[in-house]
């Protein structure tokens, strides 16, 4: 049978792309729903993103190894240069200033650090000697790589942005080496910052999130309204759900943002929890597949590089999911491949198309051990 393949369709990953595909595919089915039973705007546009960054991400995967080498310090200084711009003329709308208006496009510079981070500090680690991995050099300019762009995002504000390119960072370190002790002591340094980031760090609308996810129901009609109504949704789809285009939260428009932050909870409405089980498998299907690229990596870098986008596709994923079930703070970060949304989609397909790229590498090269 595979011989009757055209050998171009026969290699592309299909255990991944056809469960891309599904999800893309039910997340339309979704977005139908929360518009009331019409295909736009939410769905048309869904299916439309989605068909432009699958181009992307095909272009992406035919990039060679020392090209993207090449490229990589100078796209982390054009997106930091763009980061930079966005606080001197950036945009703003809803309160935030993340935004370059390009005119035919409004472009969010921090979505593209969340890959561009990874790239860098995969560069950075793939050249650093074996023996230097546990030296101050190791940690200190690889801090400066990542922290540089977390404080432009955090002065935006945008806290859920910031979080997401330090898990994808961090995650890189981790994979190269850095001791675990570094780790132990980063994380009882945030402990104790954290009362402290809080009462002065953090805008008021950011401190409330906070106390509402600790405490929902003391405000359920104010602060709490987003998490409680989400409760609702989940709740009352049980174990079939209420059937498709049948849910009442989100067509009575007690489902805040049921379109985008919260479209897993108009999911699971209309779906119930054999539609949430659906997700989880689909999502554990292609993060699976994107691990196995990594470790089948033939080199440092791609193994680096394939690990961490992983991990920023696995953060959107498990913070949305722990956000709208009262898990995490509400810090509008949307679920991949289902949300509506124009910046997330295009983030996510660049981990995809460099996933695949990897794949390809791998292909190409077959794995002979790291160096």
């Amino acid at each position: 049978m595979r011989s009757l393949i055209p050998d171009p369709i026969a290699r592309q990953p299909w255990q991944m792309l056809i469960p891309l595909f599904l999800l893309v595919g039910f997340g339309a089915a979704v977005l139908f729903s929360a518009a009331g039973g019409s295909f736009s705007p939410f769905a048309s546009s869904h299916l439309l993103r989605f068909g432009i960054f699958l181009l992307m991400a095909s272009v992406i995967t035919v990039l060679p190894n020392e090209l993207v080498k090449l490229l990589v310090y100078p796209g982390y200084a054009v997106v930091l240069l763009l980061l930079m711009a966005v606080e001197a003329i950036g945009f703003v709308g809803g309160g935030s200033q993340r935004w370059l208006n390009l005119g035919f496009m409004q472009l969010q510079p921090s979505e593209l650090m969340k890959p561009m981070v990874v790239l860098v500090l995969a560069r950075f680690f793939a050249t650093l000697p074996a023996g230097m991995v546990g030296t101050w050099r190791a940690l200190v300019i690889p801090a400066g790589f990542l922290g540089l762009p977390m404080a432009l995002v955090l002065m935006q504000p945008d806290l859920g942005t910031a979080l997401a390119i330090g898990f994808g960072g961090a995650v890189v370190m981790l994979l190269a080496g850095l001791p675990m002790r570094w780790f132990m002591i980063g994380g009882a340094l945030a402990a104790v910052a954290a009362p402290i980031a809080f009462f002065f760090g953090l805008q008021e609308y950011q401190q409330r999130r906070v106390t509402t996810f600790l405490d929902p129901e003391s405000d359920p009609l104010g602060s709490g309204y987003h998490i409680t109504q989400s409760k609702i949704a989940i709740g009352s789809g049980g174990i079939t759900g209420k059937g498709f285009n049948e849910g009442s939260q989100s067509h009575l428009q007690y489902l805040p943002e049921p379109h985008t932050d919260f479209v897993f909870a108009t999911m699971a409405e209309e779906w119930g929890l054999l539609g949430g089980f659906f997700v989880l498998i689909v999502f554990a299907l292609i993060l699976g597949w994107g691990w196995s690229v990594a470790l089948k990596s033939q080199d440092r870098f791609a193994r680096l590089l394939a690990g961490g986008m992983t991990a920023t596709i696995f953060f959107y994923m498990s913070i949305n999911l722990m956000m709208v079930m009262g898990l995490a703070p509400v810090v509008g970060i949307p679920l991949p491949f289902m949300s509506h949304g124009g910046s997330s989609m295009m983030t996510n397909m660049i981990c995809i198309g460099m996933l695949m790229m990897v794949n390809r590498w791998n292909r190409i090269t077959p794995r002979r051990g790291l160096r």
